[in-house]
């Protein structure tokens, strides 16, 4: 059976400062003024996604994901122009854990019992490529130099008790694919050592008995289907990977598996396909971004109802059917956006975008 999941970023409302303050106060058990803020304002977030009806929510992304895990390591210093190696990462010793998954653990009765059932939970986390981007000098073994704090950080992340428990882990790697670099290069030291750095993550999370996925902008370069202990593929909606004959052999040949994607998160695509459905006029490239940047005004002015460039629950059904049609059922076991949606207008768009997802999935299985 096909299930919802979603991503995890949304649009923050609030004071974010405070936030990203109470985030690293909370981690050091403080029960100060931020840290409730951030507490409550997790709390908020996940509930949300709940009662929209997402049967696997991410805890909500409301940080800068990349930021967010290199604070947590000793190691590496900030320059102009990226981050320094000073000695071997590691994980802080106040930082070992992720905050926003730590609020969830500890209200997780509460959780419970607004959903008046055990709840199950995605997290996610930046991966080793993706970290190294920030890196301006490196060398082939940074990625497995991330890939032990990565590892570290999961595992302390993990938590299983009558309440809810973490039942899927992402690695999202978005800037893998979307370049050339000759750290990579195949038959390469450096790619040897990206493939092993997230072996060992993985290996990590199926060790917690929860299962491993991994989040992809791009899946020119293939080096994923060599992770063994690689169970689910993400990628975009219009993906190759979805799109491929190859993929139905390659997923069972590794017995991996699909997550579907099934709605659009850049909100400036959804403008655009509605200004084309609208036009009867053939528009140039320049009137097109006019266009989108007149609709950002008027959603900014409160002109412009921007609910009406959301996608229908029957096109995210019509999607997850081809999806399956094409893999079968038994390879798609999770389906949701294709990524997070911190990009949406307001906070309720992304959450009726998540409705209309749970919506087309609950539909489709019956």
């Amino acid at each position: 059976m096909t299930i919802s999941c979603d991503v995890g970023s949304l649009p923050f409302v609030g004071d974010s400062k405070k936030f990203v303050e109470g985030a690293g106060r909370f981690s050091l058990y403080s029960a100060d003024e931020s840290a409730e803020f951030f507490e409550k304002k997790v709390l908020e977030g996940l509930l949300d996604k709940i009662r929209v009806g997402i049967d696997v929510p991410n805890f909500p992304q409301f940080r800068d994901m990349n930021e967010m895990f290199l604070s947590m390591m000793d190691g590496v210093e900030r320059i102009k122009g990226g981050y320094l190696e000073t000695k071997i990462p590691s994980v802080k010793t106040n930082r070992s854990s992720i905050p926003e998954v730590m609020v969830i653990e500890k209200n997780s009765q509460r959780i419970q019992e607004k959903k008046g059932a055990a709840f199950e939970m995605r997290i996610c986390v930046t991966g080793p490529y993706t970290l190294s981007s920030f890196f301006p000098y490196k060398r082939e073994d940074i990625f497995i130099r991330l890939g032990n704090v990565i590892s570290q950080i999961v595992e302390n992340s993990i938590f299983n008790d009558k309440h809810g428990r973490v039942s899927l882990v992402s690695v999202d790697e978005p800037v893998f694919g979307l370049q050339d670099d000759a750290l990579i290069d195949f038959g390469s030291e450096g790619r040897e050592n990206l493939r092993r750095a997230w072996e060992s993550i993985f290996h990590k999370v199926k060790s917690k008995n929860a299962q491993t996925l991994m989040h992809l902008h791009s899946t020119v370069d293939e080096l994923f289907w060599d992770i063994e202990s690689l169970e689910i593929l993400e990628s975009h909606v219009d993906d190759p990977l979805q799109q491929k004959k190859n993929t139905k052999e390659k997923l069972e040949s590794t017995d991996k598996f699909l997550k579907a994607s099934v709605a659009v998160n850049d909100f400036d695509t959804l403008i655009k396909k509605r200004i084309a459905a609208d036009s009867r006029e053939k528009l140039t490239e320049s009137d097109v971004n006019e266009r989108i940047a007149d609709v950002w005004t008027g959603i900014k002015h409160g002109t412009v109802d921007s609910e009406i460039f959301l996608e229908s629950v029957d096109a995210m059904k019509n999607r997850l059917v081809k999806v399956v049609e094409r893999f079968g059922a038994e390879r798609v076991p999770y389906a949701g956006p294709e990524c997070g949606l911190k990009g949406y207008p307001t906070y309720e768009n992304a959450l009726e975008c998540l409705r209309r997802v749970s919506s087309a999935v609950k539909s489709f299985e019956k």
